[in-house]
């Protein structure tokens, strides 16, 4: 189907961040669609929407975030619903796309879930993905479809530059890993701070060892950066680590809050004072705790939508 700029648009969400969804209709002046999204008894779910979409440009909302996999059947079954009612394009909105990590054969016989689930969204009938810092920017690569990978940094830093002002001169930016380095180096030149890098290894999944640390944070206090935080382990070692060898304070700060298992305790029981996160994961009240600050990315997720819609560059947005 052809779509034409003067389609109407439509916004509507699935169960995982319906708070984030309503934000995002409200900034882009709309109500969400009426749409239901549940489960049968036996647990298969069952999407029903209650308006017409013919010819609609439709904007669909939902992280795959835990439980990731009734989450993702939810936004495969809604694209499909959509495609069936004569939508005249179908966007998936994923704050955060889930099976982002598994993006490569580590070991023998591994799967590629992050191109397994690309093939699910474009067979099911997405005709185009808006998320936000995936895990790694060539995921974008595994779809035949147009992907825009907004970037959460320019929210994070403008937090502390409004937080800090002048006295950012006394921080240092520090990469947990030698993979966020890249975007550590963005965010250290956005507040004109000096960077460190912290070595470390992975002997098996969900778990880190620092051995070593590249640059100087003795007498600093240092901010933390990473794409997503998932059991903590990793960022709360570093906020150890650091402390250890001299920093004054340890903040840090994410897009992804994905916090499973045992994170929770870890920050409470760790150096950090203060974990900045954005809110494309919802937070359950049980984990807003007083070291969690959020902020919301409701804004430049509504103006990529008017852009989309109207057929105009996002890449105003990436600044």
């Amino acid at each position: 189907m052809i779509y034409s700029s003067g389609s109407k648009i439509k916004i509507f969400a699935c169960n995982s961040n319906r708070s984030l969804a309503e934000a995002i209709a409200k900034k882009v002046g709309l109500e969400l669609g009426d749409a239901v999204v549940q489960k049968f008894s036996d647990g298969e779910i069952s999407v029903q929407i209650n308006e017409t979409i013919r010819g609609a440009d439709v904007y669909i909302i939902q992280s795959t975030s835990y439980p990731v996999n009734d989450n993702l059947m939810e936004l495969l079954i809604m694209i499909d619903a959509m495609k069936r009612a004569s939508a005249a394009r179908i966007t998936a909105v994923m704050p955060y796309y889930g099976y982002a990590r598994q993006d490569r054969k580590a070991r023998a016989r591994d799967p590629i879930s992050a191109k397994l689930v690309a093939n699910l969204l474009t067979s099911a009938g997405a005709n185009r993905v808006l998320t936000m810092d995936l895990h790694c920017a060539q995921i974008q690569g595994f779809f035949d479809i147009p992907v825009d990978n907004l970037v959460g940094n320019p929210l994070l830093t403008d937090y502390y530059i409004q937080k800090y002002g002048d006295s950012l001169n006394d921080f240092v930016a520090v990469s947990p890993d030698l993979g966020s380095v890249g975007r550590t180096r963005q965010f250290a030149e956005k507040l004109n701070i000096p960077l460190a890098i912290i070595d470390k290894r992975r002997p098996r999944p969900n778990v880190s060892e620092i051995t070593n640390i590249i640059g100087d944070v003795a007498g600093k206090k240092v901010i933390l950066v990473d794409d997503m935080i998932d059991t903590a382990g990793t960022i709360t070692n570093a906020a150890n680590a650091l402390k250890e060898r001299g920093a004054v304070e340890v903040d840090a700060c994410c897009t992804h809050a994905v916090l499973s298992g045992p994170a929770i305790k870890r920050i409470e029981d760790s150096a950090i004072t203060e974990l900045l996160v954005l809110d494309t994961i919802e937070l359950p009240e049980e984990k807003k705790i007083t070291k969690i600050t959020s902020v919301s990315v409701e804004e430049i997720f509504a103006n990529a939508i008017k852009c989309i819609h109207d057929g105009t560059s996002i890449s105003q947005l990436f600044d």
